[in-house]
């Protein structure tokens, strides 16, 4: 019988279970079709994103191809989430996106870890800690997210950070280890690009 506890609630298990192999290889069928589809077929990638992910919202929209442990299974995406291609989403326990992210391409969020004794790696023991990425949040292109960690709302994470601990809400944060850089301010609302000014009215 599958320990959800033990797999959900962080504590050590057996990724190998028979139970456990024979559910993921329907979820990754799933996943197969998905990544098989034509660049016209938006509504058939649509339907099957419903079916894949524990909850995905009304215009979201995933580019091909798309890597994940459990094809989406554990994963809670809000509205008009937005991922370019090569999204890896190691979701053996849940992920939470938060409406109007943007996901750049090659970027990672995984759930999942291995102990660091060897004699409990050896065996192939896991253990999960759940990810939350808050609303209107900016992944750049190679993001990593680690097991655990929280991004605040309307936060920007710059291109090729490794996330290793909570990002507050209305942050810019960089580097590998990611680090809170500044916060954002009204200067941002008056200038989207350096010195290039915002010329629309929103």
């Amino acid at each position: 019988m599958i320990d959800y506890e033990r797999i959900h609630g962080g504590g050590l298990y057996l990724p190998d279970d028979a139970e456990l192999s024979e559910l993921q290889a329907k979820c990754l069928e799933k996943l197969y079709d998905y990544n098989s589809t034509r660049p016209s077929q938006g509504e058939l990638r649509s339907k099957l994103l419903k079916e894949m992910f524990a909850e995905i919202g009304e215009g979201c929209y995933i580019e091909p191809p798309l890597h994940s442990n459990w094809g989406g299974k554990n994963c809670h995406f809000g509205e008009k989430v937005y991922a370019n291609f090569n999204l890896t989403l190691v979701d053996d326990t849940h992920i939470y996106v938060g409406d109007h992210t943007m996901i750049g391409p090659n970027v990672t969020i995984a759930t999942a870890g291995h102990p660091v004794c060897p004699a409990l790696r050896e065996k192939a023991y896991q253990y999960n800690a759940p990810v939350r990425i808050g609303k209107n949040c900016w992944l750049g292109a190679g993001v990593i997210v680690i097991p655990g960690v929280c991004i605040g709302d309307n936060s920007v994470i710059g291109a090729g950070s490794v996330v290793t601990r909570d990002i507050p809400p209305n942050s810019v944060a960089f580097g590998d280890p990611c680090r809170v850089s500044r916060k954002i301010s009204d200067r941002d609302m008056e200038y989207y690009y350096k010195d290039r000014k915002i010329d629309i009215v929103l």
